[in-house]
Parts: structure tokens; C-alpha cells; sequence
């Protein structure tokens, strides 16, 4: 592994194919290429629904988090630890999910992922007090989790040569989800009823409709997985007396066969015993502090955002709609920067220009909050964009698809175990204050360590190199 070249890309079979169309093969027979596109469309149309879903169960509740907080009873410091559920919950079981992809496949995870999405926003309208609202939170944060860790691995094994181009696809899509539950949640609760609990439990049927692609793709998986034991059966069987040369033969096709069996959705029996120690890396841990600083932010933003605005005057529907304005840039913003960042060596100039906008959104937010709302909105929305580049910068800083999984899981999870503190921070600030000058005073310090662990991270680089 150490003794290939430097590349910022993996090796791996011609882009316009995903790697699990040869997983239906038995070696040398190729896989119809009917089956191949079938495959291909279902796996975007699943990555979609799993994008879309990964931010409204937060960003609906900050549209409401005032009627939450008054129906529930909460003080400002209990709404600062809601708001630190996600990155907490990220942290937690995000660093799980290589070990139950490798023990159930990527597919039964994020499916199961989903499933939990739509189990946690379905019970938590019914919760009477803080703690099963929370627990009802953990539960839908839990399958984001497993599924934000998971994604940059999807991806990268099925779209190897377009990493930039799908990350970019479901980075656009999870800007849209966000930035929809962020608009419509007011205005649905007031159509439906009034009701805090029947607003944020809508969106209970978005993420229902996201487990049905990954059911057939579970299935798809084990016909498959048995498929390839079948062929390794036969190759074994078939060659064996032929000759000690021949059976050897036999023995490697039949390994082989039984590697590809599983396709894309696990990790090769090569890619898995290549010991990689990615705590060994300063890029991992430059990449793990820029992704939770940036976490640090969204979270802030999706949490406390329109509180801001409603306390600066703003009216509650237009502040959730400001908030969807800054969900909203990262919809054609998250399509062109995974881009354009796979077409630099160096992702740094990306990272100060995010930066810079996010201190000047920040600062007019202090100085005129309600006065200059829309352009503040804009600019946050184009610095929260540091999210999908450094998912993209995840798929970059590795040549193997194990490597992927291990660094997609440490940056998040370190990454979003940073973030913890912030958005609890601001709440603690906000209730002793008396006001947003602190907070946002703290919001705006942190864009500055923020841009340098981003340099660092954009480096050209692989952490099997500096492993």
C-alpha cells in the first residue's frame, strides 16, 4: 500500500459503473448491463432519500424551538443540551458504523438508519417532558449518524470516479432537505392545526419514504453474497483435478469471487487486513478538528438561528424562513464546490473563502441584526458550505476504500464530539447574558481556527502515506 504513488483517487473500475455490477458475475461472465443501470439508478435515488432526510428532524426543530420550549418547559440551558443532541449523538454512534457495515453490509445499515429516523420523528410529537423528547431525538439522531458516517463510503465505492460529482449530488440534496424543513415547518403547523408536535412529526413520512429503495438493495446484497459462494463452490470443485497449478487457480478465482460477491457494499478482504492506524495522521486530525468546527457552526445556526432573528423583531415565519435561506444556499453551492475542490490539490483557498464569509455574516449579525437579515442569511448559508467540502476532502485524503470507511468515521466522530459544546455553550451565554452579543462574539471567533485546521486538511495528501 505505502509503495504507491500519491493519488488523490482510487483505483478502481470505469466510473459510469458501480463496482457491484460485477458482483453479479462468476468472474469471467460480465454482469448484464441492464441489471448494472438498474443498479446505479436505485443507489442514487436511495442516496437521495437518505441526503434529504438527514437534517430536518434538527432544523425543523429550531423553526419551533420557542413553542418547544414553552410546551415543554425548558429553560435556556435545557434548550442549549437539546441542541447538542445531534453532535452528541453523531459522536456516539457514528463511530459504530464501520463495524456494522462490516458485520451487515452498508446497505442493511443505512436502511435500518433510516428505519430509526423515521421511528424517532414518528414518537417524539407524543413525548410529554423533556426526557422522552430527548430520547425520542437520540433515536432518529442515531440512524443520521450511522448514515452520515456511511455516505462519503457509499459513494466512494460505488461512484469511484465521480466522487466529487455524487458528493456533490447528495450534499445538494441534504441542503435542500434542510432548507425545506426550516421554511415549511412554520407554516405546515399552522395549516395542520397549530400544534409544535403534529410540525415537527410530518416529517416522520419524508424519511418513511426513504427506507423503500434500500429494501431491495438489502435483498440485492445477499442474492449476491450467495451467489458468489455458489461460484466459489464451483470454481474449486471444477479445477480441482486438474493439476496442483490448476486447482491453485481454482482456489484464487473462487477467493476472488467470493471478494466481489459482496460489490459495493463491503469492504474487500484486502482493503479490511491492510492495518491503517489513522490516529497516526496529521491530516485525519486536521480534517477531524475542520469538520467539527464547521459542525460547530451548522449546529449553531440550525439550533439558535431563528431565535436570533425573532428576538431582533423578526417575525417567527420569516425567521424560520432566514434560516431556510441559509439551509437553501448550500443547494447549488454543494453541487459546485465538491467539484471544483477534485480539480485543486490544495482545498485551502476553498476553506478561507468560506471562512471569510462566515466572519462577515457574523459580524452583521452583531452589529445590525434585523437591518441586513437577508444578506446575513446569504453569507452564512455560503460558510455552512464547509460541510460538503470536507466530506469531500474525507473521499480525497484516502487512495483505498478501506481508508474511507476508517477516516469518514474518525473525523466525524472526533469531529462532531468538538462540536458538542458549542451550540450548549451558546444557549449558557444567551440565558446569562441577557443577550446575542456573546454568543455571536463566539460564533464569529471560532471561523478563525476553523480556516487554519482547513488548510492543514486541504493539503494534497493521503493518511495511507502518513500512516
Amino acid at each position: 500500500m505505502h509503495d504507491e504513488p500519491q493519488t488523490l483517487e482510487t483505483t478502481a473500475p470505469p466510473a459510469r459503473t458501480p463496482v457491484t455490477a460485477t458482483a453479479a458475475t462468476t468472474g469471467d461472465s460480465p454482469a448484464p448491463d441492464r441489471s448494472a443501470v438498474w443498479l446505479t439508478r436505485l443507489v442514487v435515488v436511495a442516496l437521495v432519500l437518505v441526503a434529504l432526510n438527514l437534517r430536518p428532524a434538527i432544523t425543523s426543530l429550531g423553526a419551533l424551538l420557542e413553542e418547544v420550549r414553552d410546551g415543554l418547559h425548558m429553560s435556556g440551558s435545557v434548550a442549549g443540551v437539546l441542541t447538542s443532541v445531534p453532535p452528541l449523538c453523531f459522536a456516539v454512534f457514528g463511530i459504530t458504523a464501520p463495524r456494522l457495515a462490516r458485520r451487515f453490509g452498508l446497505s442493511a445499515v443505512v436502511c435500518a438508519g433510516m428505519a430509526a429516523i423515521f421511528a424517532g420523528l414518528a414518537i417524539r410529537p407524543f413525548a410529554s417532558g423533556t426526557v422522552g423528547f430527548l430520547a425520542a431525538s437520540a433515536l432518529a439522531l442515531m440512524g443520521i449518524a450511522v448514515s452520515n458516517v456511511l455516505m462519503p463510503v457509499i459513494v466512494k465505492r460505488y461512484f469511484p470516479g465521480r466522487v466529487g460529482t455524487m458528493t456533490g449530488l447528495y450534499s445538494m440534496a441534504l441542503a435542500l432537505g434542510t432548507s425545506l424543513a426550516a421554511a415549511a415547518t412554520v407554516p405546515m403547523t399552522e395549516a395542520l392545526g397549530g400544534s409544535w408536535r403534529t410540525g415537527i412529526g410530518v416529517w416522520a413520512v419524508l424519511a418513511a419514504l426513504a427506507v423503500l429503495p434500500w429494501i431491495p438493495l438489502v435483498r440485492d446484497r445477499g442474492a449476491r453474497a450467495r451467489a458468489g459462494r455458489a461460484a466459489g463452490s464451483a470454481g474449486e470443485d471444477g479445477t480441482s483435478g486438474g493439476g496442483g497449478a490448476t486447482s491453485a487457480g481454482g482456489k484464487a478465482t473462487s477467493t476472488g469471487g467470493k471478494a466481489t460477491s459482496r460489490g459495493g457494499d463491503a469492504t474487500s478482504a484486502a482493503e479490511t487486513s491492510a492495518p491503517l492506524r489513522i490516529t497516526r495522521s496529521r491530516t485525519a486530525w486536521a480534517l477531524a478538528a475542520f469538520f467539527g468546527l464547521q459542525a460547530t457552526g451548522a449546529y449553531i445556526t440550525m439550533g439558535w438561528m431563528p431565535q436570533i432573528f425573532r428576538d431582533a423583531g423578526v417575525p417567527a415565519g420569516t425567521a424560520g424562513v432566514l434560516l431556510a435561506v441559509t439551509m437553501v444556499m448550500g443547494v447549488p453551492l454543494a453541487f459546485v464546490i465538491p467539484g471544483l475542490a477534485t480539480r485543486l490539490r490544495n482545498q485551502g483557498p476553498i476553506v478561507v473563502a468560506l471562512g471569510l464569509c462566515g466572519l462577515v455574516g457574523y459580524s452583521g449579525l452583531y452589529l445590525a441584526p434585523s437591518g441586513g437579515a437577508w444578506i446575513w442569511a446569504l453569507l452564512l448559508g455560503v460558510s455552512n458550505c464547509a460541510f460538503p467540502l470536507a466530506l469531500t476532502m474525507i473521499g480525497l485524503r484516502s487512495r483505498t476504500g478501506a481508508g474511507v470507511v476508517r477516516l469518514s468515521a474518525f473525523a466525524q466522530s472526533v469531529g462532531y464530539l468538538i462540536s458538542i459544546p458549542g451550540p450548549l455553550l451558546v444557549g449558557v451565554l444567551y440565558q446569562h447574558s441577557g443577550g446575542w452579543g456573546l454568543p455571536i462574539a463566539l460564533m464569529a471567533g471560532l471561523m478563525i481556527p476553523q480556516m487554519i485546521v482547513g488548510i492543514l486538511a486541504g493539503r494534497a495528501r493521503t493518511v495511507e502515506d502518513e500512516c
